[in-house]
């Protein structure tokens, strides 16, 4: 297909930015257009991607003045400021690619699935996690009949201590109120993917999880309210001072993670940013309440049963680790190889995965990034929004058993759907 998409940004923070510079170098997307309120942000987007000040907004409402700026919109706001821009915008005729969450309620997601549907737009949540080459290659192996019926799947989230440091006790994710639990703002894509790979409807869930050693009474004698004034700094795993000084000189940490601590990559900005900002603090004296681990239990419409188990406490290297127990066969995968086990002849395949792209969030999810803005941009090409699997209503199915297994933590309950 032949064209060029138009690209409007809202919110120039590390996924919006990364979403335009990859469309940006598809060769079938223009960045026309940013709204941003950080004054700093906003410069160094307009910079980057050549914007003149009058394409450079502060805030949203400026891309709803007079005909559309752009053929479509990234939304990639916090979670708590989507609805508002989403449903703005798709009622003015831009097509929407909005990040996830949809939203931190139930009652605003289906105000913009709603919105999405009267307006008769393109619009994809971004679940970049079905849109991998593993993910692929998964359901095209259960499809063929590899596997039989499929019983059970185990998925582990391996968030990373460093990663659940920097984004969910430091970082913007760190609360309920500030941005919702963290099954719904980490792990509402791996809940989709789970359904997306199973195929069928979740009839009811049950979980369990807490926040269990990130909090006041763990912290360890001698400490400090921040890394720079603590005497055993060295010997935590959760050091700001050690994680943060270490980016500097690679491009990509630089970019993320410490992108959202400070624009200034340099010795001096680091520790500055540590001694004013919420980065620097110890993670047992933040204002935290998300949780650190989290299990949850699903059952399949058609019988077949699921396991979703969140931690922080695992090694760094993002790759999330999946088990698919079939009647006829077994996969094991995390993103990298897949090891099929075939039954009938006691047999095993290891099958790599062609993706040339590590699983980190700095890295791409395993290609789902750069899946995902291509397929986003086909649907709009040709008015075939077949290309998304995450459009409106089967992300709202996916959110909705987020929040149901979030009630079912809190009640102690099992949830029927």
């Amino acid at each position: 297909m032949t064209g060029s998409v138009s690209v409007a940004v809202v919110g120039a923070g590390s996924r919006g930015t990364m979403y335009a510079r990859v469309a940006a170098a598809s060769g079938r997307a223009r960045v026309v257009a940013v709204a941003e309120p950080d004054d700093e942000r906003r410069e160094s987007f307009a910079a980057e991607f050549g914007l003149p000040p009058e394409r450079a907004h502060r805030d949203w409402p400026a891309l709803l003045d007079g005909p559309r700026a752009a053929d479509a919109v990234v939304v990639a706001t916090q979670d708590r400021l989507h609805v508002e821009p989403a449903v703005a915008l798709l009622g003015h005729g831009y097509d929407v690619l909005l990040e996830k969450p949809m939203a931190p309620t139930e009652e605003g997601a289906r105000r913009i699935a709603e919105a999405a549907a009267a307006s008769g737009r393109i619009f994809g949540v971004c679940h970049v996690l079905r849109y991998t080459p593993y993910t692929a290659m998964v359901r095209e192996l259960i499809r063929d009949g590899a596997l039989g019926d499929v019983i059970n799947m185990q998925h582990l989230e391996p968030v990373g201590w460093w990663h659940q440091a920097h984004s969910f006790v430091r970082g913007n994710w760190r609360s309920e109120a500030g941005s919702g639990p963290m099954l719904l703002t980490k792990c509402c894509h791996d809940v989709d993917w789970i359904m997306h790979v199973v195929g069928d409807g979740v009839a009811r869930v049950s979980s369990f999880g807490g926040l269990a050693h990130f909090r006041p009474e763990r912290a360890p004698d001698g400490s400090a309210d921040r890394c720079l004034d603590c005497a055993v700094e060295k010997e935590c795993p959760y050091s700001a001072k050690r994680l943060y000084l270490g980016c500097l000189g690679d491009p990509g940490a630089e970019r993320w993670p410490l992108g959202p601590v400070t624009s200034d990559a340099t010795e001096e900005g680091v520790l500055h940013a540590l001694r004013t900002g919420p980065y620097g603090r110890c993670v047992y004296r933040c204002d935290n309440d998300v949780v650190d681990h989290q299990v949850v239990n699903f059952e399949f419409a058609g019988g077949a049963t699921a396991t979703l188990t969140m931690t922080a406490f695992t090694p760094s290297d993002g790759f999330r680790r999946t088990r698919i127990f079939g009647s006829h066969g077994s996969l094991e995968g995390d993103g990298r190889t897949l090891t099929l086990t075939d039954f009938r002849d006691g047999s095993q395949r290891v099958i790599p995965v062609p993706s040339g792209r590590d699983g980190t969030a700095a890295g791409g999810h395993g290609g789902g990034d750069a899946g995902l803005v291509e397929a986003f941009l086909s649907a709009v090409l040709t008015r075939d929004e077949s290309y998304l699997g995450s459009g409106a209503a089967a992300s709202l199915d996916s959110h909705r058993v987020v929040w149901a297994a979030e009630r079912a933590r809190h009640t102690g309950t099992v949830i029927t759907l």
